[in-house]
């Protein structure tokens, strides 16, 4: 057990409060961060958006989302995770709220900046729940926390019959203020983490802010983004195209397509505690080569030319987008299952940056699903690049493990490899 567990005798009931309402907050958060998915649709009908146009709007919240991760991750470190996790979720709140008002394209964008502030959430709380839980338990619990992503899932399921019968308006309202309730309870019913409270009570200096960012120097931490690049930016990015996707390839309306993505969101959100619990007993190299090997004759599959000779069905489309969501939940809890283990003292940092390359992903692919069905006039061009995408992961994670290997049998060490 570590120093810090042993010094600060964590409670069961410390932990269970730390984990489930950390994680129901983040639920609520992710459900406000893909807000768009849905009302952007009825935005691109109301100002007449392009393809492209319609990939950039849903994905600025993302990239807000991801560029503010690395900065929180490192404010969770200084300042404690209940503080910072607060004040994120209550200004991610207002700027939800603002969005009601916005009537142009470039207000849109420039509010989804704002709304994008909830997606940082994920950095505070994986910096905030890690030190509750010994390190034989942290791919577990993070993996329950990260299964927050089932939020996408609520707003799809919700959010089009809120729409339908109020207005796109309202949708942003109501979870404005469900994400202002979510702030409140949030700093009424939790603690200081830890780590935070050790270093308070012994007055330990802060490090500098630049030291915070060392870890960054290891190929390592990259090769980990490379793996949540597709991971989590893979998924959220279907997340917010499938519902584009469906109306336009299989002529669904928009509320059926709502709750086909919905019911993607789900298996790629809650069986990320299974993939972190898997990740603790059989080891997460092994998860990661399982996810890569399945998404790739997924995404090869997705990636026929609709109106060829082999046609993919809507039945055959949902199952393998299903299947692919599911092989996605358990790389990402692997993924994380490395950062604690590698980086201790660096969670926020590392996480964060991590975590800001696979909102990356969440930003940049939906733009690119845009421009490619703009410019090769094929839906399935998606899945195309998701495939290449996945190729190169899987070569440079076997090139790296054989280098490791190499490296261990000629006694040299193979840290940041």
């Amino acid at each position: 057990m570590s120093a810090v567990h042993q010094s600060q005798k964590i409670t069961a009931g410390e932990q269970g409060r730390a984990l489930w309402i950390s994680t129901t907050a983040f639920t609520i958060c992710f459900a406000v961060w893909t807000i768009f998915s849905i009302i952007g649709v009825r935005i691109k009908q109301e100002l007449g958006l392009s393809e492209a146009q319609f990939g950039l709007l849903i994905g600025m919240p993302i990239l807000t989302g991801s560029l503010i991760r690395i900065v929180l991750g490192i404010w969770t470190n200084r300042y404690g995770g209940r503080l910072v996790y607060t004040v994120t979720m209550l200004a991610a709140a207002l700027s939800t709220f603002l969005l009601a008002y916005a009537t142009t394209f470039p207000e849109m964008l420039l509010a989804g900046l704002g709304v994008g502030i909830a997606g940082g959430s994920f950095a505070v709380g994986v910096a905030y729940v890690s030190p509750f839980f010994p390190p034989e338990k942290q791919g577990t619990a993070l993996g329950i926390f990260g299964a927050g992503n089932v939020g996408a899932a609520v707003t799809k399921f919700l959010a089009p019959f809120v729409l339908v019968a109020y207005g796109w308006q309202t949708v942003a309202q109501v979870w404005a203020a469900g994400l202002l309730l979510t702030a409140i309870v949030f700093w009424f019913t939790t603690e200081d983490d830890p780590k935070f409270r050790a270093r308070r009570e012994v007055s330990q200096p802060r490090k500098s802010f630049l030291a915070e960012f060392a870890p960054l120097r290891n190929v390592q931490v990259w090769r980990f983004s490379l793996y949540y690049f597709f991971a989590f930016g893979g998924f959220v990015a279907l997340a917010l195209w499938l519902p584009r996707y469906l109306v336009g390839v299989y002529g669904f309306n928009l509320e059926t397509a709502g709750m086909i993505a919905a019911a993607y969101s789900i298996p790629g959100s809650i069986f990320r505690a299974y993939g972190g619990a898997l990740s603790d007993r059989i080891g997460a190299r092994k998860i990661m080569y399982a996810m890569f090997a399945v998404s790739a004759v997924a995404t090869l599959i997705l990636s026929v030319p609709e109106g060829g000779a082999f046609q993919i069905t809507p039945v055959v489309f949902v199952a393998v987008t299903f299947v692919l969501g599911f092989v996605m939940s358990l790389g990402k809890a692997a993924v994380y299952k490395h950062i604690p283990a590698y980086y201790p003292e660096h969670v926020g940092a590392v996480g964060g940056v991590v975590g800001m390359m696979g909102g990356l992903g969440g930003f940049i692919l939906p733009v690119a699903f845009g421009f490619l069905k703009d410019w090769t006039g094929l839906w399935s061009s998606c899945f195309m690049l998701l495939f290449v995408i996945v190729a190169v992961s899987m070569v440079w994670m076997n090139a790296s493990i054989r280098q490791f290997k190499r490296r261990a049998d000629e006694g040299a060490p193979a840290y940041g490899r």
